[in-house]
């Protein structure tokens, strides 16, 4: 896997000061998209233990309150296998701070059921260091600058590790 940026300090992708990561490839290319650069699987740098390394001590501080990962695609699958170690790593290290995953995908469909479009041998182990999940497709027809941690109001975020799966912010009804 590679990775197109890590930005450290990062205030808008997730609650607090975090550690962004954001992956290269995406299959999805949605119109609009504001990181058309990543959806190359070989666009940027190779993701290493070394990367993996940097990535934990720069989230060590008290005032980081976790991880990020963004894309490209996070959850493509060849892209879940290279970040599994870094997720479980993270949560055995940080067991206090969490992990937000934007992902293109769609959690009931994409992700859970067992032909999903992104399922693969080790999705449910990712699901599981997973706390907060951004899903759904960005649709530049609903695109709103006013919504919080999404970019159009099709977009969910989930709480994943509660029961039932409650949506902090769910899609836009209208």
């Amino acid at each position: 896997m590679k990775y197109a940026n890590i930005k450290y300090y990062d205030i808008a992708n997730g609650l607090g000061v975090r550690t962004s990561l954001f992956v290269s490839g995406c299959t999805h290319r949605c119109k609009g998209c504001f990181n058309e650069i990543a959806w190359d699987f070989q666009y940027g740098e190779e993701f290493t233990e070394a990367t993996v390394q940097v990535l934990l001590d720069s989230c060590a501080p008290g005032y980081i309150a976790g991880l990020s990962l963004l894309g490209g695609e996070p959850l493509e699958p060849v892209n879940q296998r290279a970040l599994l170690p870094l997720l479980e790593k993270f949560k055995e290290r940080y067991p206090a701070k969490d992990i937000w995953c934007y992902t293109g995908y769609t959690y009931e469909t994409d992700l859970l059921a067992p032909e999903g479009a992104a399922r693969c041998e080790v999705t449910d182990r990712i699901l599981h260091c997973i706390d907060i999940l951004v899903d759904g497709r960005f649709e530049e027809s609903l695109y709103d600058i006013s919504l919080q941690f999404r970019g159009s109001k099709n977009q969910r975020i989930l709480q994943i590790h509660k029961e039932g799966c409650p949506q902090l912010f769910p899609a836009d009804p209208s």
